[in-house]
């Protein structure tokens, strides 16, 4: 039997949720926490992942140690201490400071299909990755990402495509993303074999 499921996330050990949402076939790894996020169909992240304030699309391959949507602190006012909006953790007589709470929950982080974010990289709020970029690992990435794209660097540069732009226009266009689990099945052996060209003449795209 197929160990993931299209009804549960297959959730390992020690993970911490919070108000997040899982496509079919999800896989999260062990020690893991995730708030105020969704991931599609499909994706996974390895463990000890911190994924916050972030809409993840599907077959995301997300490695371990992995931090997407990284929290913030204000830099306007007199300190940026969290005692100015975990106020009711220090005193009796307050409480949060939700309007900022809401602020950082709006400032998400978006994945694209197909991509690739390596081992302990970071993604910063408002940060979109393009469908089938890739992240490598230990990257910081404070800027947009380009589909198709391969990124590299403390902050993270572009080093090349992962495919030329003709083929990356050409399979965003496909969307094999969006194919029904049968039809993933039937086209398992083209995905292993076929090139990206190759693959593309076959289906259409």
């Amino acid at each position: 039997m197929a160990r993931l499921s299209p009804s549960e996330p297959f959730i390992h050990p020690d993970c911490e949720l919070t108000d997040t949402r899982f496509g079919a076939y999800v896989e999260i790894g062990r020690g893991s926490r995730i708030a105020h996020s969704e991931l599609g169909d499909y994706s996974y992240c390895d463990r000890y992942a911190d994924i916050a304030n972030a809409s993840v699309g599907k077959f995301a391959n997300i490695a371990s140690f992995t931090r997407i949507g990284a929290t913030d602190h204000p830099l306007h006012t007199a300190s940026c201490h969290h005692f100015l909006y975990r106020s009711g953790d220090y005193w009796d007589d307050t409480e949060r400071d939700e309007a900022f709470f809401a602020h950082r929950k709006s400032r998400r982080a978006t994945i694209g299909h197909d991509t690739w974010i390596g081992h302990n990289a970071m993604i910063k709020p408002e940060v979109t990755v393009g469908d089938g970029a890739v992240v490598a690992a230990g990257a910081v990435v404070t800027r947009d990402v380009a589909p198709y794209s391969i990124v590299a660097g403390m902050p993270a540069q572009k080093i090349r495509d992962r495919q030329p732009t003709e083929i990356a226009a050409r399979m965003i266009a496909l969307a094999w993303w969006d194919w029904d689990h049968d039809r993933l099945r039937a086209a398992l052996p083209d995905f292993r074999e076929l090139t990206a060209a190759a693959f593309l003449e076959k289906y259409g795209g």
